[in-house]
């Protein structure tokens, strides 16, 4: 487990320890059960309400998580926004458990238990959890841009309708990597309040490696460069989008 030093910032107690014909047929079904599949692929969700709710919860808590850790702490593939979104969505479809905990090093947990459809890495995709193409093909890698186009659909473009675990996405012109991704998280897990909150990772800068943020709605709204503003009209911001799985049909 890591241990809480003072570089950490400090997190409430309100939360639990870690513990012929028949080959015309045979044709025709091959080629019905290839397209299901793939269209499946693209289509998986998790079809419990109770199910959805848990996976935004833990989603949320395990992107929100590291912002309390120093960079040096975090797991060594979040080093830009898609590898925390990544993060967090691979391990909030774990199996939650204490040997998971220690695991991820988290010094408290939600007291909630796992998505019960299905725990990774025995899905519908085994290993592969992100759609990576047209044709339905996983891989455990996708980049900001393939998540919003295939792992996720738009649901509009202000935060009125964001609920905790949407995903919010900017296109920012003449970056080498032009697309990027941020968490709405809604309210701290961490932190009593009303405020609402986005998480995200601010990938390479220079020489240094970038940092985890956590400002709230109001703040990203009123961020100093327009071009980070989650505002309709504002051409940078692609809008706000959910995950394909939380989908409701």
């Amino acid at each position: 487990m890591v241990q809480t030093t003072s570089e950490e910032r400090a997190r409430p107690a309100c939360l639990r320890p870690a513990p012929g014909g028949a080959a015309v047929l045979l044709a025709v079904t091959v080629c019905c059960f290839s397209w299901c599949a793939a269209s499946a692929a693209v289509r998986i969700r998790l079809d419990d309400p109770a199910d959805r709710e848990v996976f935004r919860q833990w989603f949320t808590f395990l992107a929100e998580d590291q912002f309390y850790r120093p960079p040096a702490a975090l797991p060594r593939e979040i080093s830009d926004c898609a590898g925390l979104v990544r993060y967090a969505y691979r391990e909030s479809l774990r199996r939650h458990d204490g040997p998971w905990a220690a695991s991820l090093g988290l010094q408290s947990v939600l007291p909630l238990g796992s998505v019960r459809q299905w725990n990774y890495p025995f899905g519908p995709g085994k290993r592969g959890l992100f759609v990576v193409d047209d044709g339905g093909a996983m891989a455990e890698f996708a980049d900001a841009q393939t998540l919003m186009r295939l792992n996720a659909f738009r649901i509009g473009a202000t935060l009125d309708a964001a609920r905790p675990g949407d995903l919010l996405f900017f296109r920012q012109t003449g970056q080498r990597l032009p697309f990027h991704v941020m968490i709405f998280l809604g309210r701290s897990h961490f932190e009593q309040g009303r405020l609402n909150y986005v998480v995200y990772h601010t990938g390479p800068d220079g020489n240094a490696p970038g940092e985890v943020r956590r400002p709230s709605v109001g703040e990203l709204r009123g961020h100093p460069n327009p071009q980070w503003r989650p505002l309709d009209g504002n051409p940078h911001f692609l809008g706000v989008f959910r995950w394909n799985i939380l989908g409701d049909s």
